[in-house]
Formats: C-alpha cells, structure tokens, sequence
C-alpha cells in the first residue's frame, strides 16, 4: 500500500499516559481513562495538555485498527496517515462522547468544551426555578502572633522583671498595620499571668461591622536565674520586707531539712502516666502466665499430670479444663 514499511518510532507513550501495560484491555484502557479524564479535566483545575494527551491516547488505542498499527510502527505512522490518522479530533468531544453527558452532575447537558473567560455559561433550567445560594466556607488561617475567639483578639507578650515592677511601654502592629502604644500608669505593677484589655481593638462583630472585640494582653514576667548578694540587699530596702518566722535551735533540730530542685510539671506528668501504663501492662502479663501455668499442671480423671496419656480407657480422652 506504501510501498515499503514505516520507519517504526515511539509506541508505548500512549500506554504510559493512561498508565496501562500494552497488554490491556478495553474494559482497562476506558476505566484508566474515564479516572484520569475526570481528575485532569480544566474544569475541575486540570491541566489542559495534560487532558488534551489522555483523549489522544485514549483514541488511538480505543480504535482496533489504530491501536494495531500503533503497536507496530509507533505514533509516526498515524501521523503519516496510516489507520486514519491519530489525535485530530477535539479532546472535549471525546470527553463528552465517552461519558454521555455531563460527569460533574448539575442540570442541563454537558457543554462539550471549555467555556473562555468572558463567555456566558448556558444550562437550560424547567420555569420558575427557585434559585439556591452560594455558600462560602472559610478556613480561618492561624496567625502567628495574634489568636482569636469569637470577636476578641488574644496576644501574649513578656516583661522583664523591672518592666514588671516599674512600667513599660511597647508598640504592637494590629492586623491591618496601625501602631498601637501600649504603657502602664505611673506606679502600677504587672502581675505574672496577668491580663488587660483594650476595648473596640478586637475582631468586627457579627452583624455590626462598625462595632469590635476586645484585645487581650496576656503578660508573662520573664525573672533571673539568679541575683548576687548586693543585688539582693538592695531589692530588700526598697520592697516589703519578708515575713520571716524566727525558729528556735530546738526547733531546727526537730526538722528535717529538704532541698528544693527545678521540675518540668508536664514532663514529669508524662513519665508517671507512661510508667504507670507500662506497670499495669506487665500486671496483665503476670496475671496470664499464672493461669496459663495453672491450666498446664491441671489432672486428667486418672490423677496422670495433664498432657500426659496413661492407658485408663476413660481418662485421657476427656481431659479436665
């Protein structure tokens, strides 16, 4: 008919966009299609080459003769006009043909082909339809600074020891960028853990967009490891002076003096709880060895240690449990 044979080219890239083997069979290369169409169709947010090359294999190797010469000569062939060519038609009739329809559901019949930006989508609806409502479902994101509940606006900021106990100031950046003065009156003193609110510097409300939350500082006081001699004197003449309790030698005596160590509270809950579990698995261990080991040295009718066989002709068959 050519008056020689093709030159033979590439003749499993088909295969390999379907992701079949060569030995496939139809029932294979539609259901291969048919979930890799869906996932990859532009309307969906596929890739529209990637659409485009599943219909032209799709195809091609749907079609006996096509897929024969296919597996004989390769894509080359088909494209010098053997067997009809390959991949001319649109990816979007075939996409239609194969399904029928429109696979995403909704009224009306599939539209066939990509809607271009700016054009106007078309789905016939039966008169007096009652229109539904677009429903929007937000995802709050996690901000790194600040957390919210409802419509107030949480924020955890530290002091240091003297801010604490002789005032601060310090500027916050809100989420929409303004710069906000936060300071203590003259004299007040900031208590670890301690919490303070600013009003109408919160979230919108629900409803009254010109009406806000509040803010909430949550401060923590940031103390030194430690304090040198001096440093101690001189906290004691400007502070309250310690309730002390004057104890006789006697009473030193009596006592038993302990020390004092630092502990992660958390950590230590962890370790009992997993030591605690750890006891109680082993107690179950020891429970079932000794039952096991129970049932091993039970008798059999004869008085023989069971699992043992005597010739007693009604003794061993019916082992006591």
């Amino acid at each position: 008919m050519f008056g020689r044979a093709p030159k033979k080219s590439d003749n499993t890239k088909y295969y390999e966009i379907l992701g079949v083997p060569k030995t496939a069979s139809q029932d294979d290369l539609k259901k291969a299609y048919r979930k890799a169409a869906i996932k990859n169709h532009p309307d969906k947010g596929g890739d529209p080459e990637k659409f485009k090359e599943l219909a032209q294999a799709y195809e091609v190797l749907s079609d006996p003769e096509k897929r024969e010469i296919y597996d004989q000569y390769g894509e080359d062939a088909l494209k010098e006009g053997m067997g009809g060519g390959g991949g001319a038609h649109d990816p979007f009739d075939i996409f239609q043909s194969f399904f029928g329809g429109n696979p995403f559901g909704g009224g009306g019949s599939s539209r066939g082909r990509r809607q271009r930006r700016g054009e106007d989508v078309i789905h016939p609806l039966k008169p007096d339809t009652v229109t539904g409502d677009i429903v929007f479902v937000l995802q709050q994101k996690d901000h790194p600074k600040f957390k919210r509940k409802g419509d107030d606006l949480f924020v955890e900021h530290t002091l240091t020891l003297t801010e604490a106990l002789c005032g601060f100031q310090f500027i916050l950046t809100h989420l929409d960028g303004r710069q906000l003065l936060i300071k203590t009156h003259p004299g007040e003193v900031v208590k670890p853990d301690q919490c303070k609110a600013i009003n109408d510097e919160g979230m919108p409300m629900y409803q009254r967009p010109f009406m806000r939350g509040k803010l909430y500082i949550h401060f923590t006081v940031d103390f030194p490891d430690s304090l040198a001699p001096e440093q101690c004197k001189a906290l004691e003449a400007v502070l309250p002076s310690r309730a002390s309790v004057q104890l006789t030698d006697m009473e030193l005596d009596e006592c038993e003096e302990t020390t004092l160590y630092d502990v992660n509270i958390e950590e230590e809950m962890r370790r009992k709880q997993a030591q605690a579990a750890q006891e109680a698995y082993e107690e179950d261990d020891d429970m079932h060895a000794q039952n096991f080991g129970t049932r091993l040295v039970g008798k059999n009718i004869c008085g023989a240690v069971k699992g043992f066989h005597c010739d007693h002709p009604d003794c061993c068959s019916s082992e006591i449990t």
